[in-house]
C-alpha cells in the first residue's frame, strides 16, 4: 500500500494561524526580525523576500539590511553589532550562504543568542546539547520534529536513521531526537558521506531523515517497510520538459520510496514550508523573551 504523504504545506499554515494568534495577543511592540542579506544571489534573494512575506502575514514586522558581495567580515559583523544593541530588533537572521572569503560560523556566532532565531550559535546549539529549552533550535529540524509530532509518528524507542551531519540540520536532529522527550526518546544512528554501506544502515531505519542535498540518493530499496521518510533534501536537476529547464527533487527518489514507506514528505511541500514556519515561532519567542527581560529591569 502506498505510502500517506505528510503534507508541509497543511502543518506549516497550521503553525502559522497559531503564530498569527499568539501575536494578535501580545501587549507592546511587535515582533521585529532583521535580516542581513550579502550579495545579490538569486537563492538568496527568493528565500528572504519568502520569508518576508509569510512575516508580514502573521504580524512580524521585518527589516532587510542589504550589504554588497564586495563587504568584509569585520564590516558584516560591525553592522550585526549594531542590530544587537537594537531593542526594537528582537530576531536576527543572517542569509547564508556568505561570500566564500567569510568565516560563516564566526558570523553565525556574532549574532546575540538571545535574538539567534536561526539556532545556529554556539550558545544556543549548546542549550539544544543540554536540553535547555530557553534557547532557540534550527528551524529545519524544529520543523521536522513538528512534522512528526502533528503526523502522530511515534518516536518512543524508534531506530531513527539520520542521513547528513551538518550544523544546520543533521547534528541538531539527531540530538532532538535522542531528547528526553516526545518526540524524541529515540535511538538514533547518524550517517554521512563517508559511511559504509548506507543502505544496509537506512534499512534499518524505523524513521529515515535524509539530509545530504544528493538527488535521489536514497532509493527505494534503501528504506525499511512501513518506515517514515523525512526528505529534507531540495536539489535542483536538469529538465528539459519543465518551463523553467530544472525541478526541484530531494534525497530520495519518492515514487520508490512512496511504494515502500508508511508516510513520507513530498520534495517540495514537504519540510521546506515547515523550516519559515518555525522561524516565525522563534521570532516570536525571542520577542516575549526580550520584553520580559526589559520589563524585569524596569522594575528592578
Amino acid at each position: 500500500m502506498p505510502a500517506s504523504v505528510i503534507d508541509g504545506n497543511k502543518i506549516s499554515q497550521e503553525i502559522l494561524e497559531e503564530v498569527s494568534q499568539e501575536v494578535a495577543s501580545l501587549k507592546g511592540p511587535k515582533p521585529t526580525i532583521a535580516f542581513v542579506r550579502v550579495g545579490e544571489d538569486p537563492a538568496s534573494v527568493f528565500y528572504v523576500g519568502k520569508k518576508q512575506k509569510v512575516a508580514a502575514q502573521v504580524g512580524i514586522e521585518s527589516k532587510l539590511n542589504l550589504f554588497p558581495k564586495s563587504c568584509t567580515q569585520a564590516e558584516l559583523c560591525a553592522a550585526i553589532d549594531v542590530l544587537n544593541a537594537d531593542p526594537a530588533v528582537h530576531g536576527i537572521l543572517v542569509q547564508a550562504p556568505l561570500p566564500d572569503e567569510m568565516n560563516e560560523q564566526e558570523v553565525f556566532n556574532r549574532v546575540d543568542p538571545r535574538k539567534d532565531v536561526d539556532g545556529f550559535c554556539r550558545d544556543n546549539l549548546g542549550k539544544l546539547c543540554q536540553e535547555d529549552d530557553s534557547g532557540f533550535v534550527a528551524c529545519t529540524p524544529a520543523g521536522i520534529v513538528e512534522l512528526l509530532k502533528r503526523s502522530d509518528v511515534n518516536t518512543e524507542g524508534a531506530h531513527v536513521v539520520v542521513v547528513g551531519r551538518s550544523l544546520i540540520v543533521g547534528k541538531p536532529a539527531a540530538l532532538l531526537m535522542i531528547k528526553k522527550a516526545l518526540p524524541g526518546n529515540a535511538t538514533v544512528t547518524v550517517c554521512h558521506s563517508r559511511t559504509k554501506d548506507l543502505g544496509a544502515i537506512t534499512r534499518q531505519g524505523d524513521i529515515v531523515i535524509a539530509a545530504i542535498g544528493r538527488p535521489g540518493l536514497i532509493t527505494g530499496d534503501m528504506i525499511k517497510p512501513g518506515a517514515v521518510v523525512i526528505d529534507v533534501g531540495i536539489n535542483r536537476v536538469e529538465d528539459a520538459t519543465a518551463k523553467k529547464g530544472y525541478r526541484l527533487v530531494g534525497d530520495v527518489v519518492f515514487e520508490e520510496a512512496a511504494e515502500v514507506a508508511s508516510q513520507i514528505t513530498p520534495v517540495p511541500g514537504g519540510v521546506g514550508p515547515m523550516t519559515v514556519a518555525m522561524l516565525m515561532s522563534n521570532t516570536v519567542k525571542a520577542c516575549k523573551s526580550l520584553q520580559g527581560e526589559q520589563s524585569l529591569a524596569g522594575k528592578l
